[in-house]
């Protein structure tokens, strides 16, 4: 499908030390679409992203970069940092959306909903879950999950800690190792969380060698804004969740 510029625009609030989420967001981008991102403050950047961290930016004022991206009329907004309400809970991450729409007029997508969104759309449950955070996040992230009904039945770690610039700077082939980490018999999926690990660069190899379907946050964000846009084009090279035409 061909679409003409300005056809849909997306908005993305981008965590302020973020460097992967826009070149990923420039990879995914389908004709037509034109995206346009603010960036979001809350946390200290020369701080370790821990739980308390990632609380913080999830209770984050967003009036400003809201105010921002208005400007543009965007058809979506997109919240760009899955840990930040990862480590608040699903009725939270709800909310959120709930807010930012409800301010902005736009239709929402929070990076952690669109994991869920995924795994729903794929009809999948049971998971191996793969990110950079530090242990207590994956804890929370895996209990968030847990409330929907998706089961993690593996996860992999980096097993360091690493801060906020060191989790964008994991290159595709430790993004690739960690998500082969994650991998068991029993998962039917492979979640890589984090808007700011590269994932997206990784996706269709790491799902050619573990033989099924590998979600990443940047990728569903992409998904789910696609589908509230109105957009069912299949996108090639991202993995199976955009690889078909979908209503």
């Amino acid at each position: 499908m061909t679409q003409s510029r300005g056809q849909a625009r997306f908005g993305i609030l981008v965590p302020f030390t973020n460097t992967n989420l826009e070149p990923d967001m420039a990879l995914l981008r389908p004709d037509g679409v034109s995206l346009h991102f603010a960036r979001v403050a809350g946390y200290d950047q020369d701080e370790i992203p821990d739980a308390e961290q990632m609380h913080g930016l999830g209770a984050s004022d967003l009036d400003e970069p809201l105010r921002l991206l208005q400007a543009v009329r965007p058809d979506v907004i997109l919240y760009g940092c899955t840990s930040a309400t990862l480590t608040h809970g699903f009725a939270f991450d709800r909310d959120l959306a709930g807010r930012i729409k409800a301010a902005s007029g736009a239709e929402t997508v929070t990076a952690a909903g669109a994991l869920v969104h995924a795994l729903e759309v794929l009809g999948l449950h049971q998971i191996g879950f793969a990110s950079p955070y530090v242990s207590t996040i994956n804890d929370l992230a895996i209990a968030f999950l847990s409330e929907t009904g998706i089961k993690t039945v593996a996860r992999s770690e980096t097993g360091k800690v690493l801060d906020n610039y060191g989790q964008g700077e994991l290159d595709p082939q430790a993004v690739f190792e960690l998500g082969l980490a994650a991998d068991h018999p029993e998962a039917q999926a492979v979640v890589l969380s984090c808007t700011d690990m590269r994932s997206v660069e990784t996706i269709a190899r790491l799902e050619r060698a573990l033989g099924k379907p590998v979600i990443s946050s940047n990728q569903a964000m992409m998904f789910q804004a696609m589908q509230l846009a109105g957009i069912g084009e299949a996108l090639s090279g991202y993995g199976e969740l955009l690889s078909a035409e979908r209503s």
